[in-house]
């Protein structure tokens, strides 16, 4: 199918191979509808895309149409990547379930890189139950189409990342719906403080992300950069002043900060967080702020985000269950049996 990044410089462009991504769907039975609309290069420039809720308000991004199209009742499931907080955003804007998987975990080969380091293919479907059940058979793991889990006993960590600055009412009032259904459940809450590594990596996405971007689109800056979407653009020239030592740099924080998270994850069988800062923006001419997203994605830990509630404008706010690196089926398992207790609220 054609595949243009959402840019001008591809348009008509052909691979002559699917991407394993395409073929593992293929392969576990999945029929291909179509291509979904991106933002350009999976970047801020918004898609043509709106947000089924509200055709005034924002999709999100990168990932827009996946998103919107999940949420429409188009298609049962969607792929979308998620760099910065392009898969979680924009399924919390839509009121759809998301979920980036640990880093890794499905493959990249074959997505136009924007930050290798930081690039994660993710999935949107109505539910937690359609994630476990497509992610099992996407990356060929069982075990990840789990039951839901039994929340009685479970400790459940709360982070809401002041460093990463502040959310909408709409967001706490959701997280603390989340948090009182699970401990209505018999779940043990508590409020988790992140060590300043954890702070200090959330600060080095940003260096880190700049100096892999600027190489990862380097042909297109060098030889298309007018063609090239305006806040794109904008953003290519200043990265072109990232530098070796500021990457390094960038890259020991990930380090510490991964080091760190271990202690962090090992505290609680799972974290819940805020997917985005508020309810979708009320512009098409905005994607939202990936600011609640960045750190979950630098350290390459699964997050899958459910529908919680509606905002004050009535459009849906979702929370992200989190764990440690790997432990996909507990945040599959979790993230089912919370969906499963408001259902039951409802």
């Amino acid at each position: 199918l054609p595949t243009q990044m959402g840019s001008p410089i591809y348009q008509g462009w052909r691979p002559r191979a699917d991407a394993p991504i395409v073929m593992a769907l293929k392969a576990a039975g999945a029929s291909v509808a179509g291509k979904t609309h991106t933002t350009a290069f999976a970047f801020l420039d918004p898609a043509p895309t709106h947000n089924p809720h509200d055709a005034t308000a924002s999709p999100g991004g990168s990932s827009a149409g996946s998103a919107a199209a999940v949420a429409a009742g188009m298609i049962p499931l969607a792929v979308g990547t998620q760099t910065g907080g392009s898969v979680i955003r924009p399924a919390s804007y839509c009121g759809v379930a998301g979920v980036k998987p640990s880093y890794g975990l499905l493959p990249t080969v074959g997505v136009k890189p924007f930050s290798w380091s930081l690039d994660t293919l993710g999935l949107m479907a109505a539910s937690a139950d359609d994630l476990g059940l497509a992610l099992a058979a996407i990356a060929g793991r069982p075990e990840l189409d789990v039951a839901p889990a039994a929340l009685k006993g479970l400790r459940i960590g709360i982070a809401r990342q002041d460093f990463a600055g502040m959310a909408e009412p709409s967001c706490e009032a959701a997280l603390q719906r989340l948090a009182r259904v699970a401990t209505e459940a018999g779940a043990q809450c508590v409020d988790l403080n992140a060590p300043a590594a954890l702070a200090a990596a959330f600060e080095a996405h940003g260096p880190l992300q700049d100096y892999e971007a600027r190489h990862a689109l380097a042909w297109e800056f060098a030889h298309h950069r007018d063609s090239i979407a305006p806040k794109l653009r904008a953003y290519l020239d200043g990265v072109q002043a990232a530098t070796p030592a500021s990457y390094d740099e960038a890259r020991r924080l990930s380090r510490r900060g991964r080091d760190a998270a271990r202690g962090f994850f090992a505290e609680v069988d799972v974290v819940i967080a805020y997917s985005a800062p508020g309810e979708a923006p009320d512009t098409m001419g905005s994607t939202g702020d990936s600011k609640f997203n960045r750190l979950w994605t630098l350290l390459g830990v699964p997050c899958l985000t459910i529908p919680v509630q509606r905002g004050a404008r009535g459009l849906p706010v979702g929370i992200q269950v989190i764990a440690g690196f790997g432990a996909d089926e507990v945040v599959i398992a979790v993230a089912k049996a919370l969906e499963k207790r408001m259902a039951t609220e409802a």
